[in-house]
């Protein structure tokens, strides 16, 4: 018997300073992404939110409005993945961009990237950063990468 997929649900925070976004990476594989994390049972997008920040930086954190969806799919150690990223406005009042952010968990870190610089290094879901820039100006967007063909 196979073991059933899930769809993760993840929600993302989008921190603009000085027009620096913050991101997360993880260490091995030095992949950049948003910040955020799995949305758990009884939790709203935004408190999801706040508590990643709170968890991965040992930070308070606000959650802002709503910007957009991006259903992403891909392959990852040879297994399919899905998830649908829910993208929030985040503001964490002590982080500065002129000062790195320290990760309490040993197996990520965070960066400041200038925005208009997002494509210049390995960021997934990498069709995000070329309308991201958009989404924060009108403040709405839906994106799919290309799915998982089913076995």
């Amino acid at each position: 018997m196979s073991q059933q997929k899930q769809i993760e649900i993840i929600a993302r925070g989008v921190c603009i300073r000085e027009g620096q976004i913050l991101l997360c990476y993880g260490r091995k594989s030095g992949i950049a992404y948003l910040p955020g994390g799995h949305i758990d049972f009884g939790e709203s997008g935004q408190m999801a939110l706040e508590r990643e920040i709170a968890e991965e930086l040992g930070l308070a954190a606000r959650a802002g409005g709503f910007i957009g969806c991006c259903e992403h799919c891909f392959v990852q150690a040879g297994e399919p993945h899905a998830e649908v990223n829910l993208l929030y406005l985040l503001e964490v009042p002590e982080l500065d961009p002129a000062h790195e952010p320290q990760a309490i968990e040993d197996w990520i870190g965070f960066l400041w990237q200038p925005l208009a610089r997002i494509n210049e290094i390995p960021f997934e879901p990498a069709a995000l950063a070329a309308v991201l820039p958009e989404w924060i100006q009108s403040g709405h967007g839906h994106l799919v990468t290309a799915p998982v063909v089913k076995n």
